[in-house]
């Protein structure tokens, strides 16, 4: 319980990676990555409201065997490439519904924010009411739609995408891009609606140190002198 809320975290983690073959279970600075996003989830809760929902046999033995029971291995129509986060988070709210356990927050965990940590994770929590759909964490993006990204028109020339006469970057209106790291989730919103539809959103703002999220090669490197930083 969180202020009173049942509140279940759920960390994706497909055995499947075209950016980056077994990704979730590579090692990163002699650390499995999805061990990252497990040990801040237990600094935050119990182990038997963290669900990890794989695919992979060998991502639940990891998983396994640092102490995490995993509940199930995810159907193989929900570790497609086109499979949906909405429809893994269901999957996981079912079959805890049909153990007779509900929840009221869904916190989802990506393994792919190795730097997120406990503190961001309760902070985004403390953000959340029942008046909201989700509490996103969120960066500033560097590229502002009202200076430096353009989309073509009809006679394919370039205009800028959000309209606005400003001479410099810091002039520009604030914008922020999802960093991939922390979703803070209403069950009875996700019940009624996709996260792309949800419309009541507060953000939670995170540094770009803690945004790194890993899709690529070079992502991995980065992160690795990151965290060498961070030691």
């Amino acid at each position: 319980m969180v202020n009173g809320k049942r509140v279940l975290i759920i960390i994706p983690a497909r055995g499947g990676s075209k950016g980056v073959p077994g990704k979730n279970i590579k090692k990163l600075r002699g650390k499995p990555l999805i061990s990252y996003t497990i040990d801040a989830a237990r600094e935050v809760l119990e182990d038997e409201y963290i669900c990890l929902s794989t695919d992979s046999k060998e991502i639940k033995e990891l998983a396994e065997s640092i102490g995490l029971e995993v509940p199930f291995i995810r159907p193989s129509e929900l570790a497609q490439d086109t499979s949906g986060t909405y429809e893994v988070l269901i999957h996981a709210l079912d079959f805890y519904e049909q153990k007779g356990v509900s929840f009221d927050i869904v916190v989802l965990l990506q393994p792919t924010s190795p730097l997120r940590t406990k503190a961001h994770i309760k902070e985004a929590l403390e953000l959340y009411s029942d008046d909201l759909d989700m509490v996103v964490s969120v960066k500033e993006t560097s590229a502002n739609p009202y200076y430096v990204l353009f989309e073509e028109d009809s006679m394919g020339f370039l205009k800028k995408s959000k309209k606005g006469d400003f001479i410099r970057r810091q002039d520009c209106p604030r914008v922020w891009e999802y960093n991939g790291a922390i979703y803070i989730i209403n069950v009875v919103s996700l019940r009624k609606k996709k996260l792309h539809q949800f419309e009541r959103i507060r953000k939670y703002v995170m540094d770009d140190f803690h945004s790194i999220d890993i899709d690529t090669k070079l992502d991995f490197e980065i992160a690795d002198y990151l965290i060498s930083k961070r030691t």
